[in-house]
């Protein structure tokens, strides 16, 4: 096979790694359609996917590859780069909200809203990551804003507004990173490299449904063996997708439970059905041979028939809402006799409106030689299609860190959507601030701030760009992650300065200068009072000859009061009440609380409620409203018993 061709860059080989069968597809954009040069299928020798996603990669990838070289051989080409789809069953969906402060006086640009958009999916992507005890990485497939707001008033469009605060909430689709990673390392055993990758539903909807007929509001249902996977449209858009989980392998594991064989004959026995044939013959586990009758096959398989009829009518309503204009069944499980009367049925549709797919197919895709318009082509002709027609990235590679980056989006990409979609966070590409420090000091809210990030580094081929550039075919990017600022940290002494001379309690306790403070720590200053010095004292003296003079009792001064030393001012400790003895009792919030007496004898004060209380200093971004009786009152105002408290943050629940 040395003289192979290279593989033309216009030249599309696609792979549908599918749970029964890969099946690949050669094809070259001949104007607005695909002309399909070659087709090639061939069935897995044993169980290699579970529902759609690989569970033996080296039997995957051995499969793919004979794949790949019986159509090189056809061919003449050497292929070497694979357009592939995932699973639409792994998908993940989740919502997330970010908001940026804005210097309020500019406009707003692109970048603002990139980094916004950025930050809301990194918050939807923290929420699916957490599972249980582990994290989990997921890979972005694409998302939609949902609402923008600026100052908490919604807009369609924040470009070019100004104001203080804005907001985006977005709705996020993942894929996690085991469904990605194995089909990268599939196709990577097989020799292959990844050109693009897309989901199932997204190119079967390409195949069987194109953009022109997507005004009507229609469904594709794509039966495979271990999914069946749905999209609709309307009004020229894809609006949703969902999925069943009863697929064709349901009505296979009936057949063999009811006639003791194995699933390739079980398979076998279903594809027989509706070809005229009355009896099937076949070899049970026992090694028995024996016929089985069309009929009672068929009278077998109702029930899980109509267990995936009823699952298909109940996802497209869940997602659709109402009833659709028709319904196109694709996939090999959409061939199962009386499959397609059955979804009507359940629909309470004419059976006209539901159809099996491939009479579309057409509108995209061509060839001389094969005929493509089969139900079960839909997912490999859709891959292509989407990869060669422009419809997903336009089939292009680019490098992020010297590594083929993973693409999953539509359209045009920024260099933000690689980075989101090859895992990064929105802390990644600009960085967290060090957290800060949150403390009251005698009364008062000190926000002590962390230290800023280092920016992420961006370069496009050698080029320093933004996260909003569009990212080509063949660029390389070099992305050096952000690197957070460090936490703000302080000692006590250091909060107060070098020229405090006292003594200060932390959550009312005398602590030393040098203890490091701690989040929401409560600091109450007790300045000392220089001590006055008492004076001397002059205490005279008589010589031992003097006589002092008699005095006649009446006229005897009377006697002096005893001299006793001035007095020396000393830091009096308040006394305290006979109810604090025995603690404290008030109201905070509408609720009974008791305080314990403090060891240090010393009253409580209103800032010693603030940890009873629900109010997360780490994030407090607006004033504290604090009232004691009705009437506002300092953090300083001391507390007596049966006072009626309310600490809340301003705006919160009023």
């Amino acid at each position: 096979m040395a003289d192979l061709k290279v593989q033309e860059k216009d030249l599309i080989f696609a792979l549908d790694i599918g749970t029964r069968s890969v099946v690949g597809v050669v094809g070259k954009p001949v104007g607005d359609r695909l002309e399909v040069l070659d087709v090639e299928m061939a069935e897995h020798g044993k169980r290699a996917m579970m529902d759609g996603q690989i569970d033996d990669i080296r039997q995957v990838s051995t499969l793919a590859r004979t794949v790949t070289e019986r159509l090189e051989s056809r061919l003449g080409v050497r292929l070497e780069r694979v357009c592939v789809a995932a699973a639409g069953r792994a998908l993940r969906t989740q919502t997330g909200s970010f908001s940026l402060e804005l210097p309020g006086e500019q406009p707003i640009d692109a970048e603002q809203i990139s980094r916004l958009e950025a930050g809301a999916v990194s918050v939807a992507e923290e929420a699916l990551q957490k599972d249980g005890d582990s994290r989990r990485q997921m890979f972005l497939v694409g998302y939609t804003v949902v609402q923008y707001r600026l100052d908490n008033y919604p807009l369609a469009n924040l470009q070019y507004h100004s104001g203080r605060k804005a907001e985006a909430d977005v709705v996020a689709t993942f894929l996690p990173e085991e469904v990605v990673e194995s089909l990268y390392a599939a196709m990577r055993t097989a020799g292959l490299q990844v050109a693009s990758m897309t989901l199932e539903p997204i190119a079967a909807m390409n195949a069987t449904i194109p953009a022109e007929l997507r005004l009507l509001n229609l469904a594709m249902v794509d039966i495979g063996a271990g999914t069946t996977d749905i999209a609709l449209c309307r009004e020229g858009s894809v609006t949703g997708y969902t999925m069943a989980t009863v697929a064709g392998d349901e009505v296979t594991e009936a057949i063999m439970r009811a006639y003791l064989v194995d699933f390739k004959t079980a398979e076998q026995i279903k594809r027989s059905l509706g070809t005229g044939e009355e009896q099937i013959r076949c070899r049970n586990i026992l090694g028995q041979e024996t016929r089985v009758a069309a009929g009672d096959v068929s009278q077998v398989i109702q029930a899980p028939m109509d267990r995936l009829a009823d699952a298909i009518a109940q996802q497209i309503l869940d997602v659709n809402g109402v009833l659709p204009s028709a319904v196109f069944l694709a996939g090999g499980g959409s061939k199962l006799s009386g499959l397609r009367e059955r979804v009507a049925e359940k629909l309470e549709i004419d059976e006209n409106r539901v159809a099996i797919a491939g009479n579309n197919f057409a509108m995209s895709v061509f060839s001389d030689t094969m005929e493509l318009e089969k139900p079960e082509y839909a997912t490999p002709l859709g891959i292509a299609i989407s990869a060669g027609l422009g419809l997903l990235n336009d089939s292009y590679i680019v490098i992020l860190n010297g590594h083929p980056a993973k693409l999953f989006r539509n359209g045009v990409l920024t260099l933000r959507d690689i980075l989101l979609m090859n895992g990064y966070s929105y802390g990644d590409m600009v960085g967290k601030t060090g957290k800060s420090l949150n403390l009251t000091l005698d009364g008062r809210h000190v926000v002590l701030r962390g230290e800023p990030a280092v920016p992420a580094v961006l370069r496009i081929n050698g080029q320093d760009v933004s996260l909003t550039t569009v990212v080509h075919a063949g660029d390389q990017i070099q992305f050096i992650p952000a690197r957070h600022g460090a936490s703000a940290r302080q000692t006590l002494g250091e909060l107060l300065g070098p020229d405090f001379n006292g003594q200060a309690l932390v959550n009312n306790i005398q602590v030393p200068l040098g203890t490091p403070l701690n989040q929401g720590d409560v600091v109450l200053t007790l300045h000392k009072s220089p001590a006055p010095v008492p004076p001397p004292v002059a205490v005279p003296t008589m010589p031992a000859a003097t006589i002092a003079p008699v005095h006649p009792p009446e006229a005897t001064p009377p006697a002096a009061p005893p001299m006793s030393p001035p007095a020396v001012e000393v830091p009096v400790t308040p006394l305290v009440r006979p109810a604090q003895t025995r603690g404290l009792r008030v109201i905070l919030n509408n609720a009974p609380l008791l305080l314990p007496a403090k060891e240090s004898g010393q009253p409580y004060y209103l800032m010693d409620l603030l940890e009873h209380t629900d109010i997360d200093f780490d994030h407090l971004d607006r004033p504290v409203c604090l009232e004691v009786n009705g009437e506002e009152q300092s953090f300083q105002y001391k507390l007596r018993e049966q006072d009626v408290v309310r600490i809340s943050v301003l705006g919160a629940g009023q």
